[in-house]
């Protein structure tokens, strides 16, 4: 499921942050940016985060900030004067006119900057894992939200299936009739003089009506929606209601086949609809 988070911290002299974004995707991709300084503790980043966000394309990047700028680059001066005097010696061995700007050229040049070298202890470590901690709540909540929203929507459709299901039944009133009237008018054609047992035709008009009997798969079509509807409050059901749609659509696949009716096929397709649309959503559940 979608969502963003960042959470800041400051420790000692160091400001922390820690920034996820989420995206759909049916398991869990995770991609983690931090400083080279904090490699060893990436694992147990990769745990925590794993932990708590079970399934989505996720980026995390977290920075580590001075806030005492002081501290963080050094002008190495003797470096910076073999740079200068090299510079005058070539200058005047080559008949070079002096710079008007030394500086410039000075501090353009390599190595002139002493950067100390981090070394991140177990606290520092710890107020990471806690800022981390921080940002996957917000993007938790973000998930949650979005979560009820498309829990509402999944809801809706399972209703709407229920009510197309529910305009199937005063078109099946008359089509028994219809299809005895058919079977009638087709048999009377094959006959040369009209005449046929008409027992042994009842017995099979029977058999052939039970078979496009559809009153089996309106009930586990009812029964599966229900169901579907209580499980949307469990937890991680996504894969559950993943395999419910799947039952559902196989009702709805049988129910289309026996309707031998248009405008209960017309209504199978109009399911079908919508089922397609719960199992798109249904990606996005965990």
């Amino acid at each position: 499921m979608t969502g963003y988070g960042i959470a800041e911290q400051t420790y000692l002299s160091k400001k922390i942050t820690v920034e996820i974004k989420t995206l759909n995707s049916k398991q869990l991709d995770l991609q983690i940016k931090l400083p080279n300084e904090l490699r060893a503790a990436e694992l147990d980043f990769r745990n925590q985060i794993g932990a708590k966000m079970l399934r989505g394309k996720i980026d995390v990047v977290i920075t580590i900030a001075d806030t005492d700028l002081t501290q963080t680059y050094h002008i190495d001066q003797d470096v910076v004067k073999a740079y200068k005097e090299q510079i005058e010696a070539v200058s005047i061995q080559l008949g070079i006119a002096p710079a008007d700007d030394m500086a410039s050229i000075l501090f353009r040049m390599p190595g002139i900057f002493n950067v100390p070298v981090e070394n991140y202890d177990e606290a520092f470590v710890n107020k990471v894992s806690e800022t981390l901690d921080q940002a996957l709540n917000i993007v938790d909540g973000f998930r949650i939200q979005e979560g009820q929203t498309l829990k509402k929507d999944l809801l809706h459709r399972v209703e709407l299936i229920l009510s197309l299901l529910e305009q199937v039944e005063p078109y099946e009133k008359n089509r028994h009739e219809v299809i005895k009237q058919r079977l009638t008018k087709n048999l009377a054609e094959l006959t040369t003089a009209g005449q046929y047992d008409e027992n042994r035709f009842e017995q099979e008009l029977i058999y052939y009506l039970e078979k496009l009997d559809i009153t089996e798969e309106k009930v586990r079509l009812r029964q599966h929606c229900n169901y579907f509807n209580e499980s949307c409050d469990e937890d991680q059901a996504g894969k559950k209601l993943g395999f419910i749609t799947q039952e559902m659509g196989r009702e709805i696949n049988t129910l289309g086949s026996k309707a031998n009716e248009v405008n209960i096929q017309k209504l199978v397709v109009m399911m079908k609809d919508e089922l397609e649309k719960i199992k798109e959503q249904g990606c996005n559940i965990l």
